[in-house]
């Protein structure tokens, strides 16, 4: 038996956090009963419904799209703004994006219909890399690369230490491109980050993820990931998950 979200988010319609949003606010029928709270087991036979759609059970797919600019990280948007999905309107499952990319922020965004794949590469634990390179107002110095490789505060908390390096400089403009790797995912951390040191964010995007390029990519265009590169993450999480023994004098 399977929680009624994981089956929802399996089933390509949602992430598991906003499979169970759904089930709290009503939007989702067992054998044509609303059910409510969490924590329901299914066993694979019932007839589930999210809003008033049958649930059918899709093959799991990935892909990687290099999302554009202006383009929000979700699969609709009540503001009417273009949403990454439209970019993969000619598959035939229902897939999300796996975490997100803000609205000006372009680059390697990754999408599916596998709820434990969507969650075990958003999961910090896991700390799976992203690489961003952003162009800054003003000249990075020594002591703020310093501050970023050791984690900044943001909102009370601590961020984990940052990978950073100067790509190029322009005194004259008294700009800077850089690149900043991360292993964690709190909004806007990359352009907060880089704020709190002093180096306001104009233009930023996401490179790469884990061992992901966007090799063979323009903006606007996406691919399957291979299923070899698919294993490779399943197997990055297995590996995290092994405990790890202390040596033993």
């Amino acid at each position: 038996m399977e929680r009624l979200q994981k089956v929802i988010a399996n089933a390509g319609v949602a992430s598991r956090r906003k499979a169970e949003t759904l089930i709290q606010t009503g939007h989702v029928t067992i054998n044509g009963k609303v059910v409510t709270e969490m924590g329901i087991k299914v066993e694979g036979s019932e007839h589930i419904e999210v809003d008033g759609v049958p649930l059918t059970r899709e093959r799991k797919v990935y892909y990687m799209l290099y999302k554009p600019r202006q383009v929000i990280s979700a699969v609709t948007d009540d503001k009417k703004r273009p949403v990454v999905t439209e970019y993969l309107e000619d598959i035939p499952e229902r897939v999300y994006p796996v975490g997100r990319l803000d609205y000006d922020t372009s680059g390697l965004l990754l999408l599916t219909n596998d709820g434990d794949f969507a969650n075990m590469l958003m999961h910090p634990k896991y700390k799976v890399d992203k690489t961003y390179v952003a162009k800054v107002s003003g000249i990075p110095t020594p002591d703020m690369l310093r501050q970023l490789r050791k984690g900044i505060v943001l909102e009370k908390r601590k961020t984990a230490p940052a990978k950073t390096k100067i790509i190029s400089t322009d005194r004259r403009k008294n700009t800077a491109i850089i690149s900043i790797t991360i292993h964690e995912g709190m909004n806007h951390q990359v352009k907060n980050m880089l704020a709190a040191v002093g180096l306001p964010v104009s233009k930023l995007k996401r490179e790469t993820y884990s061992f992901l390029t966007l090799d063979g990519l323009v903006s606007g265009e996406y691919r399957a990931l291979k299923p070899i590169e698919v294993a490779e993450f399943k197997k990055m999480a297995e590996l995290s998950e092994k405990p790890r023994h202390k040596n033993r004098k």
